[in-house]
């Protein structure tokens, strides 16, 4: 036995060192799942993280907050001539803007990506009750002409400072959708090759695409054979679900996933812990940025519709508390939807700092007196009381609510906790106005985004328009729909300013949502993957998957 021993050990002499396999493989966890694949329908975090690998957008932010192409050849501007003013046919001052797609660009299936497919999800977009956001952009985009297979001029019947963003402008597979649109507009969302066929490859022209998937679970993508970019470094890439955060980070542990993307990760608390018992295995990246965790009311139930309980409802909220506790002081304490971060931001707008006392007195205004059981009742001897959902599992989530439910019952204010999975509360509780009280979760947006879809009363989401819109709350306010329609034409910076504070004091005194802080994100790779930059911003780090390398 001791000879064998000998034996072998100088055949692995005469080898040489042990090389490493390389790795073409990568897993990444994330704790939602879309409740639809389709581009232009429900916008939700975990579908534009998935489609960042998949898909291009005309246009995208990087991680610099700079507005880059990623589809087209070249932004238009005044100054290169892509973009010229003209007046519309009703007199108005317009914009005629030039997109030329990159050459190449193809779907996965061989078909070159053409203005024909801008074309028809411009017509899709156009017809309301197909539910396609944003509506605005295809209310003003009144004409789309094509000059030949790869560009497109837009007609826009107004002159906006940031024209050419076009990140939810996305082409759609015109060669494989068209039918199915003009079959049925209303019903198009639910028969969509891209949840009834999602493995067709005609649906994906990024570097890759889905190649299989298990509802709710995982989907798994694969190169993108007539992708003419830069070549990814990975061979599949398979983007796993947990729900959990905790099973999220204990399968981290496990090696069943390599990474967490911070998009859709732990949280931050969670995240902190780890790196101090595995820094040596992983790397971690903090990115604050514009991503607002706040609490969405239905502005017409009982109690919310008073801007009274709304105002008691943040004062009797240490939010401070909450972010120095739970957070490790990592989060910002949000005092409108504006982040610090964004130059528009006021640093002059009202505050809500934790005065239980003012609460109280706020709810008493409203007529809410306390009953023998400590919660305030009306008049009618109804209970001040309401649900409070998130996404379940979210463990950073749930620790606020139930933090924020100790909090108001010492105003009075009784909240019953009630949580579904993400799939059901963003893709039917929130987006169909099903929730009855309070809904918390975040919006994430692009630098200077205008608010429109959260904010403006025509965006509030109706059967009409087939559920489209980001307004669930129901909010109107004809001051913040003025607002919000002069924003983006005011072209003068110091003037826009003016305008955005307005906006915010508005904000500050209707109380429309409630803020509660500015999400920093935590992105977790592996020590051997290098090129990962988080954005901070609703274009997810996963737009520029081929910088991604192994070291």
């Amino acid at each position: 036995m001791a000879a064998r021993r000998l034996i072998l050990s100088a055949l692995v002499a005469l080898a040489g060192p042990a090389v490493a396999q390389p790795r073409d493989t990568l897993t990444i966890g994330i704790t939602q799942y879309p409740a639809t694949w389709h581009p232009n329908i429900e916008p939700m975090a975990a579908k534009g993280y998935v489609e960042g690998f998949t898909l291009r957008p005309l246009t995208a932010y990087d991680a610099d907050w700079r507005l880059t192409c990623l589809l087209c050849e070249t932004l238009p501007t005044l100054e290169n001539g892509l973009a010229q003013r003209e007046t519309t046919p009703d007199g108005k001052p317009g914009l005629r803007l030039t997109y030329r797609l990159r050459a190449g660009a193809a779907w996965a299936d061989g078909r070159p990506v053409t203005a024909e497919d801008l074309r028809f999800a411009w017509e899709a977009g156009r017809q309301a009750e197909t539910g396609f956001g944003p509506a605005e952009f295809y209310r003003s985009a009144y004409e789309l002409i094509v000059v030949d297979a790869r560009t497109v001029i837009l007609r826009l019947d107004k002159v906006t400072f940031d024209f050419a963003s076009m990140g939810d402008f996305q082409p759609l597979p015109a060669h494989l959708e068209r039918e199915r649109w003009r079959a049925d507009p209303r019903g198009y969302r639910t028969r969509t090759a891209y949840d009834t066929e999602s493995t067709n490859p005609g649906l994906w022209n990024g570097p890759y695409r889905v190649a299989a998937l298990t509802p709710g679970a995982s989907v798994t993508l694969e190169r993108n054979q007539h992708w003419n970019g830069d070549a990814p470094a990975f061979r599949r890439i398979t983007i796993r679900t947990v729900e959990n955060t905790a099973a999220l980070e204990a399968q981290l542990l496990a090696g069943q996933v390599d990474m967490v993307a911070g998009e859709l990760g732990l949280p931050l608390e969670q995240a902190t812990a780890l790196e101090r018992r595995a820094a040596n295995r992983f790397r971690f990246a903090y990115r604050p940025g514009l991503i607002f965790e706040h609490i969405d009311m239905r502005l017409d139930a009982p109690g919310l519709s008073d801007r009274r309980v709304r105002q008691a409802l943040l004062h009797g909220a240490d939010r401070a508390q909450i972010v120095a506790r739970l957070f490790e002081g990592k989060q910002t304490v949000a005092d409108t939807m504006v982040n610090p971060l964004d130059g528009v931001a006021d640093p002059d707008v009202r505050r809500y700092p934790h005065d239980p006392a003012r609460a109280n007195a706020l709810l008493e205004e409203a007529g809410f007196t306390r009953g023998p059981d400590g919660i305030r009742r009306n008049a009618a001897g109804e209970r001040l009381a309401f649900d409070l959902m998130t996404t379940a599992g979210n463990r950073g989530r749930e620790q606020v609510q139930q933090v924020l439910q100790g909090m108001w019952r010492q105003v009075g204010v009784e909240v019953r906790i009630r949580n579904e999975t993400p799939r059901v509360f963003f893709g039917e509780t929130v987006s169909h106005r099903r929730y009855t009280g309070l809904a918390m979760y975040a919006w994430i947006s692009a630098p200077e985004s205008v608010p429109r879809s959260t904010l403006h009363s025509e965006e509030i989401p109706t059967a009409a328009r087939n559920w489209s819109g980001q307004n669930t709350g129901g909010y109107r306010n004809a001051e913040m729909d003025a607002l919000i329609e002069a924003l983006p034409q005011e072209l003068d910076r110091d003037k826009r300013r003016a305008l955005w504070r307005r906006l915010q004091a508005i904000y500050a005194e209707e109380l429309p949502s409630l803020p509660l802080f500015f999400r920093s994100d935590a992105h977790i790779w592996p020590q051997w993957l290098d090129g990962v930059r988080p954005t901070g911003h609703q274009d997810a780090s996963s737009h520029w998957v081929t910088e991604w390398r192994v070291r």
